[in-house]
């Protein structure tokens, strides 16, 4: 067994499995599997967690993974607004549009980049903000809680961060051409969370009951991400009804996913948990390691109670060996994450999704 110390983050594996054109989605072992392609959700993570390696560290080659995975970002944006996902080896986009949780998870990486605006270039802000602006007139049409929730959280960067939602130049500047119009303002974007949030509000209270304080008759992926946008609404908008409805929500995922043992077990993706039902035990996937533990450290803060920072801690930590095989994730050699715990042991692929979701985690805990 491996313990949860700090271990030795290793930055280069991200650069190995990343071309000029975007992140491979998938690999054989530690090789990108380049018949797998690419997707704009991995992409989307992976710009945040090259941003959270730009701002620990100011390297240049992580400066350049800012630019390949949000270049990746603005191909992937069709004519309408809404974000194209999977792209095939040959750069070939293999759908018109891609789904909800493509349109939310996307939301949430370029409001996350605008948090960083101290650090950025501003011709790097501009175009996440014109992204932003093109795809907003969509978010209000979404019906998948997770993409509602993954966009609020976007959305909630834009008011948090001053000057986010304006457009910067070096110099006195009228604008004159599409891609410099005024952004929508801010009293839009309030009211595009207090809808969106409310929506999921009465949802929850639809669904709960008999034990079960969640927003669906199941606990499937993604599932943190839901009570953190209600947090983040609860900030912005002082509802104290949302502040409710994320505490007790994410209260009831803690004791679903947390053993008696003392160590973080996500629900697995074979079966996920329904309700009145058992939690699958497998697959457990990276990316709710690292969700679970954003939406805990935004516990802690909004609810004003240090012991969310426990529960992160637990998930940080599920990585490095306090897990249900007591064996750690991480490759010593590389860096890189394996991609997942299953019924036969770890599986030896390291693809994009979980290495990313690794240094997400590592990076807020350790230099956040």
């Amino acid at each position: 067994m491996q313990t949860s110390a700090v271990l030795q983050f290793k930055t280069g594996y991200m650069r190995q499995i990343t071309d000029d054109t975007g992140i491979f989605q998938h690999t054989k072992f530690g090789v990108p599997d380049r018949a797998k392609g690419y997707t704009t959700d991995d992409n989307a993570r992976a710009l945040i967690a090259a941003v959270l390696m730009y701002n620990n560290s100011r390297d240049t080659a992580a400066l350049d993974l800012i630019h390949t995975y949000l270049s990746f970002v603005h191909h992937a944006q069709n004519e309408e607004g809404n974000f194209r996902n999977f792209m095939d080896y040959n750069r070939s986009f293999l759908e018109e549009r891609g789904s909800e949780d493509c349109q939310g998870r996307t939301l949430w990486a370029l409001g996350f980049v605008l948090s960083y605006s101290s650090i950025l270039p501003d011709n790097l802000l501009n175009t996440c903000r014109y992204l932003i602006n093109q795809a907003l007139p969509h978010i209000g049409g979404l019906r998948s809680p997770r993409a509602l929730g993954y966009a609020v959280i976007g959305l909630s960067y834009l008011l948090e961060t001053p000057g986010a939602l304006t457009y910067s130049f070096p110099y006195p500047h009228t604008p004159n051409t599409e891609e410099e119009l005024a952004f929508l303002p801010e009293a839009f974007i309030i009211e595009l969370i207090e809808s969106v949030t409310i929506r999921l509000h009465d949802q929850y209270n639809l669904t709960k009951g008999e034990d079960w304080n969640w927003y669906e008759d199941s606990l499937t992926y993604g599932n943190s991400m839901l009570p953190w946008a209600l947090l983040k609404a609860f900030t912005i908008t002082g509802n104290p009804a949302l502040r409710v409805t994320a505490k007790e929500s994410l209260d009831f995922l803690i004791s679903r996913t947390f053993a008696p043992e003392g160590y973080y077990r996500p629900v697995g993706s074979h079966g996920w948990l329904l309700r009145g039902g058992t939690p699958a035990l497998y697959d457990e996937q990276p990316i709710e390691a690292c969700e679970m533990l954003l939406a805990c450290r935004e516990a802690a803060i909004v609810l004003q109670d240090p012991s969310y920072l426990q529960q992160a801690d637990l998930c940080y930590a599920w990585y490095t060996g306090n897990n249900s095989l007591q064996l750690s994730l991480i490759d010593p050699q590389t860096g890189a994450c394996y991609d997942g715990i299953h019924s036969s042991g770890l599986n030896l692929n390291q693809g994009s999704e979980s290495i990313i979701s690794f240094s997400i985690a590592h990076l807020v805990t350790h230099h956040g």
